[in-house]
């Protein structure tokens, strides 16, 4: 989608959240509406109560709009991005791709080695999807690794910077304060947040409050006029079902609901980030809670993990929390791969991560009511019952994977046509007699 309306917005406030309160439908929401098969006008109110973000940078010119909220399919996003040990921009835009193709509704590049501007570069480039970041990873890298030298001139310098490049939405950690580490000291785990580690320890070395929290007028004022959406995070989310539900979690989830609120005042697109490692029979609650506390702004969940055993499968001890996320309320899912806990995730983890996800948001959806989620099992129904292998496999959410397996067994085309798989040969298929028991009792 050609984005050249936007040289026509000449206000210095160009957030979708401005234009909604002044009651104007901009490109975007007409854009997202017409996806998500719903009225411009609903886009436009729920953006204007801050149910809905559209993370659309002003500077990412080749993005496809996307829409987060309760009020539409639930998303999912993946995370990408380097390491000190394996850099390099063209294996991120492998996986940026990859997450496009299999579906990821946002790309967020957590590179922490390598050249970050150069990867940066090359991924918003090659991305229709929005890109975020949690900026405290490059101004990190930027000071050396040396957290005591960070000053809050320097991070908002990184913040206007990754701004003038397109990215489309930040994860501050901006809700942990000082005041609350003796809730943390309580944990079985401690503080298991990259960023928030490093911010407690900038705020014990110096005793002074969380500088993103001293700052977030200034943050907002950077976001107002690149229309960079913020992602609240998280910072004393739980790392192990023992923390989950805490002091500590709960304390700065209050904080975001008042930082969410200050954003919401100045015009500034806002979700708030969640939990986490959390037992299946508290998400809803804490689903609950972050709508009380945060002005229904959309929720983002990592996971949640139901359990800390599944090394190796930790995307799917996932997906099952985030599923039930999901249906209880939460508008966008991270996803975790199979590499969580173990190692930097590959193109191949990517994948495995993002069906693992879409398989659950698209539970979810259906189980919601979703206008038209239904749909496509429907059609996946009717044609398992006509033996149509070529069309289920393009409605399947991996249509390589599917064909790939059937292929395995019996990979001649003539078995696209046959009216059996290998499972159950062409004597024993049930469809196969249920079919052969209408047709020679039809009207008995």
């Amino acid at each position: 989608m050609p984005r050249d309306y936007l040289d026509k917005r000449t206000e210095p406030v160009k957030t979708q959240l401005h234009y909604a309160k002044k009651g104007i439908i901009t490109e975007e929401m007409h854009y997202v509406a017409n996806v998500e098969e719903l009225k411009p006008e609903l886009v436009l109110k729920e953006v204007a109560k801050g149910r809905l973000i559209i993370p659309a940078n002003i500077q990412h010119r080749n993005l496809e709009p996307m829409g987060i909220g309760i009020a539409l399919k639930t998303k999912i996003n993946a995370n990408i991005g380097s390491s000190a040990i394996i850099h390099s921009a063209q294996g991120e835009v492998e996986k940026l791709q990859i997450a496009i193709k299999y579906g990821a509704d946002t790309v967020m590049d957590l590179s922490t080695g390598g050249d970050l501007d150069m990867i940066r570069k090359e991924i918003i480039a090659a991305s229709s999807v929005p890109i975020g970041t949690v900026p405290m990873y490059q101004i990190l890298h930027d000071v050396n690794n040396d957290v005591m030298k960070l000053d809050i001139d320097t991070m908002l310098a990184v913040l206007e910077k990754q701004a003038k490049q397109g990215v489309s939405y930040f994860t501050i950690h901006c809700g942990f304060l000082l005041e609350h580490m003796p809730f943390v000291s309580r944990r079985k785990m401690g503080i298991v947040s990259r960023g928030g580690s490093l911010m407690a320890s900038w705020m014990m070395h110096y005793h002074k409050q969380n500088p993103f929290y001293e700052a977030f007028d200034d943050i907002l004022a950077i976001c107002q006029e690149y229309d960079v959406s913020l992602s609240l995070g998280d910072s004393l989310r739980p790392g192990c079902l023992a923390d989950a539900s805490d002091m500590a979690q709960f304390a700065e989830l209050k904080v975001l609901g008042e930082l969410a609120k200050r954003a919401y005042e100045k015009d500034v697109q806002v979700m708030i980030e969640g939990p986490g490692h959390v037992p299946l029979n508290q998400i809803e609650r804490n689903v609950k809670l972050q709508k009380e506390l945060c002005n229904e702004a959309p929720f983002y969940v990592l996971g949640p993990l139901v359990t800390d055993i599944a090394a190796g499968y930790d995307h799917i001890a996932s997906a099952i929390g985030a599923c039930l996320a999901a249906y209880k309320g939460v508008a966008m899912l991270c996803y975790v791969t199979p590499k969580e806990h173990l190692g930097l995730p590959n193109a191949k983890d990517v994948r495995e991560g993002i069906l693992a996800y879409k398989i659950a948001a698209h539970a979810a959806d259906i189980a919601r009511g979703r206008i038209h989620a239904r749909v496509r099992d429907d059609l996946m129904s009717d044609a398992r019952y006509a033996f149509e292998w070529n069309k289920q496999f393009e409605l399947a959410l991996d249509p390589d994977r599917a064909r790939e397996y059937h292929d395995e067994a019996l990979p001649q085309e003539v078995f696209k046509e046959a009216e059996f798989c290998s499972m159950c040969g062409p004597k024993f298929c049930s469809y196969k007699v249920s079919q052969d028991i209408f047709k020679n009792y039809k009207g008995a």
